[in-house]
């Protein structure tokens, strides 16, 4: 339907129809789909005053609120022929300018010329009108539907387009008017689908103004907020009617959201005896296999109930709840089953077992890894009354790797581990330690509370990372088949909470030589390479946590560039530059720092001889960076053990910027380049030495100031 008032503006619509699609793709195409059609108005010059996306396992949708009738015109300047060549002598016109306002459909008379570096140039101005909305949203939908990736695509049918899942349909509308296009095989139109039972078969929508409304009678809640708030309401009023209270997990809710068009809650029973059972084993079928809200009374404890979310109306609720609470007895039942097999044998029996299951191909089985996580661990509580518990421990807490329960609930390892040991007398240090050497688990997961936890953490994930580095398994680009980068970050925050004495890059070293000592790698320069190349994706971990943080790349970079090996002594070190970076001290100390360390990279040799010196301000700078070293290092030390607060680094850079003074005075007495080779290489290693001491807290040459 044409529309001749260009003041005019109408809704629009794109539903992209297709088959279910995972839950986990739903939330972030669809903030794909909005953030792609925003970004593609503005360059194709079409206003409107809104664009919101929603969907449901079954559509992904995006609206376009007020859209302008036809695009804003564009006004442009386009060059044409130099001025001496469009003009003759007398200013008249030649054949070059009359072409030119020719193809630019410009008068000859509106041609003007400006100066450029390459000379005077003719100019005209010109102007596109604006196409109609419809033909710019033609374009705009199938390259947007085009445009849009997952984690996970195929092709389908004989064509060559991936989508997550088959696009069965294309609604495209502007007010009344079918938005008309093809997207490989699939003509768009004004046809939607509602709800697969409660409104089966396909529907003409009108107008993209009675859509939304319309797919509501079609029972289809197109918000995903409106649907989890509806989930969640229901979940509570219906917990609340027994006496309970529905456990509403964030990530339980959110994939329900995006499993159903249209909510509906139910309650369903399970038999009292199950409660018997580790609560472990009783919520994860019900949770993470069945997708239910697992019901607790007022106390805490259990109910043996739970919230299920149909995609149906009022009359098949009771069918639904039959099912679903046939198939959580079944599963409830195995669970029992193999809790009890299990209770047959404590977990120190088991270690054997450890023997028949493969770590990895190359790197072993798991038994070797736990004897390698528990000579790491104890290196890593050197001195602290865990240590003896540390290589026992180790083992124990891979066991339940080979329990019944955990083989049919993977999630459950370490959890069920704790289970286990405790209820086979197993001391509660060691009970938790099994369990807390899996934390963390995901982003904002909790820490080990305990030291040998902490300890065994770190020490599995920097076996782990060891491992698949030297035999070559290293994340590239976009891809972590074997999730190390998480490894990675879980190692970094461990041990930065609990500030272990021994660094991550010597804990490294020795877990390359452990795989060494079993023949994974026997070169030396190897084992050497590896621990460099581990370090360096650490550093990389590091670098985006200060980043994450606020912490501008250049003091990133300065900080990491005195050290990684202390994840906890890096934060505070970021800390302490980000606090003093504005002093003009620190900008006079970093300019001091960066005049050293030019000159030193000229220095061929470390070795230099006081003896040599000839000018008192070499003396003098010699003495100032000495008892500087000695008074850095220690509270550097201190700060690692943690004898003195946080802010031993913001001393140490104020007492590091006193010898500012000491090298402004070397540089104007002292002539570093003489012609004395002795004397010029031993005053180059002596400000190599210098730069090095300049840099314990940070490499203040890497800083960068404004205007610098």
């Amino acid at each position: 339907m044409a529309i001749s008032d260009d003041r005019l503006t109408r809704d629009a619509v794109l539903e992209i129809g297709v088959e279910e699609l995972p839950a986990r793709f739903m939330r972030q195409a669809l903030a794909d789909a909005r953030e792609y059609m925003v970004a593609a108005l503005a360059c194709a010059r079409l206003e409107v005053s809104e664009v919101r996306s929603c969907g449901t396992p079954r559509r992904i949708i995006v609206q376009l609120r007020a859209v302008a009738a036809r695009q804003s015109d564009l006004v442009r300047e386009v060059r044409g022929p130099a001025a001496r060549a469009a003009f003759d002598s007398e200013g008249r016109p030649t054949k070059a300018a009359l072409g030119f306002a020719r193809s630019a459909g410009a008068a000859v008379e509106s041609l003007v010329t400006r100066p450029t570096p390459q000379g005077d140039y003719v100019y005209a101005t010109v102007t596109e009108v604006g196409r109609p909305a419809g033909a710019v949203l033609a374009e705009l939908f199938p390259q947007m539907i085009a445009a849009m990736s997952f984690p996970k695509s195929m092709r389908w049918g004989s064509h060559d387009f991936r989508f997550a899942r088959p696009i069965r349909w294309i609604l495209a509308l502007l007010g009344e008017e079918v938005i008309a296009f093809d997207t490989h095989a699939v003509s768009s139109g004004r046809t939607t689908y509602g709800h697969r039972t409660l409104a089966p078969g396909a529907r003409q929508i009108l107008s993209a103004e009675e859509y939304l409304p319309r797919l509501r009678e079609l029972g289809v809640m197109t918000d995903p907020e409106e649907r989890a708030e509806s989930i969640r309401e229901q979940a509570k009023s219906l917990a609340s009617s027994i006496g309970g209270q529905a456990v509403i997990d964030p990530e339980l809710l959110e994939e329900v959201t995006f499993l159903v068009e249209w909510p509906r809650a139910f309650v369903g029973r399970f038999a009292q005896e199950y409660l018997d059972l580790p609560e472990a084993c009783v919520i994860t079928p019900m949770k993470d296999h069945q997708r239910y809200f697992p019901v607790r009374e007022p106390g805490g404890s259990l109910m043996p109930v739970f919230i299920g979310v149909a995609n149906c109306g009022d009359d098949a609720v009771d069918v639904i709840r039959a099912g679903n609470e046939k198939v959580l007895a079944a599963r409830l039942a195995d669970a029992r089953f193999f809790f009890e097999e299990d209770m047959k044998r404590p977990l120190a029996d088991r270690v054997a077992d450890l023997r028949g299951v493969v770590f990895q191909e190359r790197l072993g089985t798991m038994y070797e890894k736990a004897v390698r996580i528990g000579r790491l661990a104890s290196e890593l509580l050197l001195g602290a009354p865990e240590a003896a518990l540390a290589e026992r421990t180790a083992l124990l807490a891979k066991t339940d790797l080979v329990t019944s329960v955990v083989r049919e609930f993977t999630e459950l390892q370490g959890v069920m581990g704790r289970e286990y040991a405790l209820r086979h007398g197993e001391d509660s240090t060691v009970a938790e330690a099994i369990f807390e050497h899996y934390l963390p688990r995901f982003a904002g997961d909790a820490l080990p509370a305990s030291p040998l936890g902490a300890a065994l953490s770190v020490a599995d994930k920097i076996d782990t990372l060891a491992g698949y580095f030297l035999i070559g398994l290293v994340p590239s680009g976009s891809a972590d088949p074997y999730a190390l980068r998480r490894q990675a970050a879980g190692a970094v925050s461990v041990h930065a909470e609990w500030r272990f004495a021994l660094g991550i890059d010597s804990l490294a070293a020795r877990a390359v030589g452990l795989f060494a000592s079993a023949g994974v790698a026997e070169d030396p320069a190897r084992q050497g390479q590896v621990v460099e190349d581990v370090m360096g994706f650490i550093r990389a971990r590091l670098k985006a946590s200060l980043e994450e943080a606020g912490h501008r790349h250049d003091i990133a970079d300065a900080v990491l560039a005195a050290g990684c090996g202390r994840p906890a002594c890096v934060f505070e070190r970021a800390q302490a530059v980000a606090q003093v970076v504005d002093e003009a001290w620190f900008a006079a100390l970093a300019t001091a720092a960066s005049r050293v360390r030019n000159i030193a990279m000229n220095a061929r040799a470390d070795a230099f001889s006081p003896a040599l010196f000839q000018d008192e301000a070499e003396r003098e700078l010699f003495d100032a960076a000495k008892a500087l070293e000695a008074d850095v290092r220690a509270s550097i030390e201190a700060r690692m053990s943690g004898f003195v607060d946080r802010t031993a680094y913001v001393s140490a850079l104020e007492r590091t910027s006193v010898i500012s003074p000491a090298i402004d005075k070397y540089f104007e007495k002292v002539m570093v380049m003489v012609d004395d080779e002795a004397v010029r290489n031993n005053r180059l290693a002596m400000l190599k030495w210098v730069s090095g001491v300049l840099s314990m807290v940070i490499d203040l040459s890497i800083i960068v100031f404004a205007g610098g």
